[in-house]
């Protein structure tokens, strides 16, 4: 059968040169078999780790009117809070409530794309209220990037590349734009309590740049991936741990041998409590185009490596697709900036209708022509 649980694997092995070429044949298992896997021992400690999670917890606990203050369609940037039940996932509404921060830059003059409105400053919590909140998640962001740039250089070597090969997709330094996403998910009973149905923390998706790292902030079950038959598997909390997804641009820029899984988040049980969690998603260079990572990877990657995949797929008849590969983000956008941006505006409309009127139309007739198309062909 297709995986039923999701391995860990111990980043510490990497560093040594007697355990690494285990470390690197079991991240190869995990990336052509599974596409989801645990990271542990991966420089952050334990209290480090508990100190954002309670940073993170405790924002939601600030009054009402100054999280409003900081909200996302306040500014063009995406970056900032977002109400419960503002962000759409495969279609549907999902039940969540969050703020969204990433790598601060300068806010860009009006003169460049549209796109560059995602590099911006973040809208953080006012201070006089949490004043550990803006430091204790500046240095877990910075901490993290480092985490994602070695632990994409050993997926190069796990597939016989050399351990830059990535390198060129990244932007250089200061750059580089990575993004977090502190988010609380009510339990069925508090959203039944608020007059909103249904129990999607998030719909099934993959993500979509090259690799994110979720750091899960309460015990609760929840996340689920979806294995190769179709079955939702449990990816339950383990201390100490990150859960690293493998995105689809990942899998573009190897040829399809990294497999990014279709994954979901379960509202809580009534009576459960809220659960919380703290994603990582690593950036990928703009300006990097679609044809680039959609041909380069394929002559890269080793044959034998290649056929390594398929015959996984083969054993699998095939590989289970219930959702739509999305980081392309509609047929105008060229490159990864512009797709991410289109993604946003999908998956942000509150944002889009005051910033981007003109952009939403478009991404909306995108989806009707696809919808239409899907109709005809059935």
């Amino acid at each position: 059968m297709s995986f039923t649980s999701v391995p860990i694997l111990d980043l510490s092995l990497a560093s040594d040169p007697a355990t690494k070429p285990q470390f690197l044949a079991d991240l190869r298992h995990a990336l052509m078999e599974v596409g989801f896997l645990y990271l542990k021992n991966v420089g952050i400690s334990n209290e480090d780790f508990n100190r954002v999670i309670e940073e993170g917890k405790a924002f939601f606990d600030i009054p009402e009117e100054e999280k409003l203050k900081i909200e996302m369609k306040n500014a063009p940037s995406f970056l900032g809070y977002s109400r419960l039940s503002a962000e759409v996932t495969a279609g549907a509404t999902d039940h969540r409530e969050q703020i969204d921060l990433s790598t601060e830059h300068p806010v860009p003059p009006a003169s460049t794309p549209l796109s560059d409105a995602l590099r911006a400053p973040n809208q953080w919590p006012p201070a006089t209220l949490l004043p550990r909140f803006r430091p204790v998640f500046a240095s877990y962001m910075t901490r993290m990037a480092a985490v994602s740039m070695a632990f994409t250089s050993l997926i190069a070597e796990a597939i016989e590349l050399p351990a830059d090969a990535f390198d060129r997709y990244f932007d250089p330094g200061a750059e580089q734009q990575h993004k977090l996403k502190v988010v609380r998910y009510p339990d069925v009973g508090a959203l039944d309590a608020a007059g909103k149905a249904g129990n999607q923390g998030v719909g099934p998706h993959k993500d979509s740049m090259l690799t994110s790292y979720l750091l899960q902030a309460s015990a609760h079950r929840g996340l689920q991936v979806q294995n190769m038959r179709g079955e939702w598997i449990d990816c339950p909390p383990i201390e100490g741990t990150l859960v690293v997804a493998i995105g689809q641009a990942m899998e573009a820029l190897t040829g399809g041998v990294c497999a990014s899984t279709t994954h979901r988040v379960l509202s809580p049980a009534a009576g459960e409590g809220a659960r919380y969690s703290i994603p990582f998603f690593q950036g990928v260079r703009r300006g990097v185009e679609f044809e680039e990572l959609e041909t380069v990877g394929v002559g890269r990657v080793p044959e034998r490596v290649r056929e390594e995949r398929k015959k996984v797929m083969e054993r699998w008849g095939g590989r289970l697709d219930d959702c739509e590969f999305t980081f392309r983000g509609g047929g105008q956008a060229k490159t990864m900036g512009e797709a991410t941006f289109r993604n946003r505006v999908k998956s942000h409309p509150d944002v889009a209708e005051r910033w981007y009127p003109d952009v939403l139309k478009s991404v909306r007739e995108e989806e009707a022509a696809k919808a239409a198309a899907a109709i005809r062909a059935h």
